[in-house]
């Protein structure tokens, strides 16, 4: 009687779960219908002030959602912008009338540095129409501190707190664990700094990853101190100073030193703010978000188009997803691009640190038949590295930031034998038969690789290895030594990688559609972006699931889902991979 319930009421939660979320899905689309009736045109009120705090995800591109701004856990409980929308919003209130300055509340931003320093750069801009930008918050972390140092004036909670204490990027080491657990990663690979796979085979950095490590962040740490420099007038010397010795820790430390103009409470703040903009202390502010501030239509008659493709996350096999790149999907959106006449030019925006070696040479073909029709650059995000730079490598040009991760040219191969966790912790064997020495290669986790299987593996790494080397020779104009001289898993700052040859010119994706233009000859054309963007219902389902997932991961683990999803990717995935090494972050 007791099973028979238990079976009842498990069958009636079940029930109960999918009709929660069909009703979250009814509530999804009518809130979504409404959403885009009024979405052509937006309440600014006059004498404005653009709300700007950066506290949610930025992705390389705004991908819409039908739950947005829903109280649905997973779903639609915050807003998210892409890096693309928040520039082009910051550009057009720029020359709006409504618009009189910026109020930026930077706290936590999480995004990579060189998407950090475009969002600086698009704030600069629009200082220079005259138009103010006052920076306040409660903290500033470092990255915030980066983008709220351009304001005008910086402000300070007086009982807030500040971090300066340089860059730092660690690694997250699971050899013991795994050894623990009765699983050995067997490694094959081709790169003295190919480090992705240190982490599952050692418990701290190789001298050569240490190596790369410490000139990647010092490079990124210059470019992240000049700004502040030149803005806030504090030599670069003394920032390091400063920083090495902590010295800015709360809102009297920052006063000091001159990190900021003042501490002040958010009241006093936004009554400041009343008299700059000639409001009676009585009356609200009013304001806008970036988040819900929308362009002015722009209209151009012209048939000539540059296409932005953009190509962002993990390069996988198959068709991928939103999130990640998919060997058929991209190299699908480049052959219509390249048979598409009105498409003068093509702007390859990537943001990857890699993965499958197939579908990164699949993509890759696709790029080099595109340069024989028409012109193709390539404008570099946060990463492009390994895969991310196997794509880019044929373009007529490519454009990096100075902080752009990149190069990592080289191959590796990661194969769990977990034969301890499965005979001794789980006590499950495996038995087969089979009609072929190597029927069982890659198939039988049971089991370490034998040197003759090693062996095989290895020289498909070093296949792909030499063409890789090869690939980025010809499209770089280098020999195949130097390019292995530079390459060997190596990771490089887009400031290293231009001294080097890897890429032509530092500049943003406006520096790359600019010279898309010129290339193709064109003064007036339309900049049209790809993939197109799926209809928020027509992905509804999967998009919804994969939300929910995410929450409840992040629910349950918080901090330490990253490295939950580390594993995940390596896990997952097949073939020989040409992957930077694990995830970088930047604090």
């Amino acid at each position: 009687m007791k099973s028979f319930f238990k079976y009842v009421l498990a069958t009636v939660t079940g029930i109960g779960i999918v009709f929660l979320i069909f009703f979250f899905i009814i509530i999804g689309m009518v809130a979504s219908a409404i959403k885009q009736v009024g979405s052509t045109t937006v309440d600014v009120p006059t004498n404005a002030v653009l709300y700007v705090s950066l506290g949610h995800e930025i992705p390389e591109r705004t991908s819409p959602s039908p739950f947005e701004g829903l109280d649905v856990p997973g779903l639609g409980e915050q807003k998210t912008l892409g890096l693309n929308d928040i520039i082009s919003r910051i550009a057009a209130a720029k020359s709006d009338d409504r618009i009189r300055g910026i109020y930026l509340n930077p706290t936590y931003v999480n995004v990579g540095m060189a998407s950090l320093k475009r969002i600086r750069e698009a704030l600069e801009d629009f200082k220079t129409s005259g138009k103010f930008v006052l920076a306040y918050s409660d903290v500033y972390t470092q990255k915030a501190y980066y983008v709220a140092s351009v304001a005008d004036s910086v402000y300070l909670n007086p009982q807030g707190s500040m971090e300066f204490k340089g860059l730092s990027s660690s690694i997250t080491f699971m050899k013991e664990a795994l050894d623990k657990l009765g699983v050995e990663m067997q490694v094959v690979k081709v790169g003295t700094y190919k480090s992705a796979v240190e982490p599952f085979v050692l418990n701290e950095m190789s001298a050569a990853n240490r190596e790369q490590v410490t000139a990647y962040l010092n490079s990124i740490y210059h470019s992240f101190l000049q700004p502040i420099s030149a803005d806030r007038n504090i030599s670069t010397d003394s920032l390091h100073y400063i920083a090495d010795n902590y010295l800015v820790r709360n809102a009297e430390d920052a006063v000091r030193y001159r990190f900021i103009d003042g501490t002040v409470y958010k009241d006093e703040f936004l009554a400041g703010l009343k008299q700059r903009l000639g409001i009676d202390d009585k009356k609200d502010i009013s304001s806008i978000s970036l988040l819900d501030y929308t362009e002015k239509e722009k209209k151009n008659t012209s048939r000539d188009r540059i296409a932005v493709l953009y190509a962002h996350g993990e390069i996988v096999d198959g068709e991928g997803s939103s999130g990640n790149i998919g060997g058929d999907r991209i190299s699908r959106e480049l052959r219509k691009l390249r048979r598409d006449d009105r498409v003068k030019a093509v702007v390859l925006r990537v943001n990857s640190p890699g993965g499958s070696a197939l579908a990164s040479d699949i993509i890759a073909r696709e790029v080099a038949l595109t340069k024989e029709v028409k012109p193709i650059m390539v404008s570099m995000g946060d990463y492009a590295a390994s895969g991310g730079y196997y794509i880019a490598a044929l373009a007529d040009s490519i454009f990096a930031e100075k902080e752009t991760l990149t190069g990592s040219i080289g191959v590796f191969g990661l194969i769990p034998n977990m034969k301890g966790l499965m005979n001794n912790k789980l006590g499950i064997h495996v038995d087969e038969v089979k009609t072929g020495k190597f029927a069982d290669l890659l198939t039988s986790p049971d089991r370490p690789l034998t040197a003759e299987e090693y062996s095989i593996i290895q020289s498909q790494v070093n296949d792909i290895y030499a063409t890789f080397t090869g690939l980025v020779a010809k499209g770089r104009k280098l020999d195949v030594a130097r390019v292995d001289s530079i390459g060997q898993g190596r990771v490089w700052t887009g400031e290293q990688a231009l001294g080097i040859g890897l890429v032509d010119r530092i500049g943003n994706i406006d520096v790359a559609i600019q010279a898309a233009a010129n290339k193709a000859k064109l003064d007036d054309y339309n900049i049209v972006y790809y993939p197109a963007v799926k209809d928020p219902f027509a992905s509804l389902l999967g998009s919804s699931k994969e939300k929910i997932k995410a929450w409840m991961l992040e629910d349950e683990l918080g901090e330490y889902r990253s490295y939950i999803e580390q594993l995940k990717t390596i896990t997952r995935s097949s073939g020989i991979q040409v992957r930077m090494p694990y995830n970088v972050e930047i604090r």
